[in-house]
């Protein structure tokens, strides 16, 4: 912690600058994390209970699930692709973001680890003597940095491909209930042909 904190201190403003981009990715990390895994939990039971209702025999979706607004018009059925489309892109919200931070934040550290090793060699330049004992504390230093930004980027892997994983699991569920919604409109549309 005292390396973390001397580096801050000694490095400047290209120091704060980069732990302060740091800062903000992991923040904006786990709060992508939480509320998506709230909201997709949320979503998912919802829409799995509109499944079962469906599975046991009940005509109409639940009001709950997002295939009900596409049940409004007399052209439903056809809709319900557009709707699924709708739903993907909600379910996979954010994950480019994550994916921005994963790949990105290792490269800010390293970023700000070349910069503070540039200038401690700039420092050991005007020095009369360079040893070991003086090289090795300041390089030490400036990895500090790199550490930082993989710090960051495995939450925010974990985070992108967890949410990838939930969002593919609701999709799953929805794809359900199309197949579902569509089997009962070719019965009722069959038994109708067949009164006729």
């Amino acid at each position: 912690m005292d390396i973390l904190f001397s580096y801050i201190v000694d490095g400047g403003i290209i120091a704060i600058s980069v732990f302060l981009w740091l800062s903000i990715y992991f923040i904006i990390t786990i709060w992508i994390w939480v509320s998506r895994v709230l909201t997709l939990n949320s979503w998912e039971k919802s829409e799995k209970s509109s499944l079962e209702s469906l599975l046991r025999g009940v005509p109409k979706i639940k009001r709950s699930s997002i295939l009900s607004n596409c049940l409004q018009n007399d052209d439903a059925r056809a809709t319900l692709g557009i709707c699924k489309s709708v739903a993907e892109k909600k379910a996979t919200a954010y994950l480019s973001m994550l994916s921005v931070i994963s790949s990105t934040a290792p490269f800010i550290g390293l970023f700000g680890t070349i910069v503070s090793i540039l200038k401690t060699f700039a420092q050991l330049g005007n020095a009369k003597s360079a040893s070991l004992s003086v090289i090795a504390p300041a390089i030490s230093e400036a990895l500090v940095v790199t550490a930082a930004g993989i710090f960051v980027a495995i939450p925010a892997y974990t985070a992108h491909v967890f949410l990838k994983r939930k969002a593919y699991e609701l999709l799953s569920v929805i794809d359900r209930e199309i197949e579902l919604l569509q089997m009962s409109s070719f019965e009722h549309t069959s038994g109708n042909k067949k009164h006729d």
